[in-house]
């Protein structure tokens, strides 16, 4: 199956069935860093990543991981579990 995107109105459409919202985001420099180490990690350990979001009203990035791993990073870049 060849996968197909298209940018329409702000969205990326893959295979026109998928929207993905197109939002700029603005981490820190040491936010970033520190995501990279996690998400890296995780990846050491084999851990699949379902979700990572940066929210825009709190500067935070939440990562989930795994069955039930919870990751928060703020803008500190000082990472922590819920």
């Amino acid at each position: 199956m060849q996968t197909t995107l298209h940018n329409l109105n702000g969205g990326i459409f893959l295979n026109g069935c998928v929207k993905i919202e197109e939002s700029i985001i603005s981490p820190t420099d040491q936010q970033a860093q520190a995501c990279l180490r996690v998400c890296q990690m995780l990846s050491n350990t084999y851990r699949d990543i379902h979700l990572f979001r940066f929210d825009p009203a709190t500067g935070d990035v939440y990562i989930l991981a795994g069955e039930d791993l919870e990751v928060i990073v703020p803008p500190s870049g000082v990472w922590r579990f819920p």
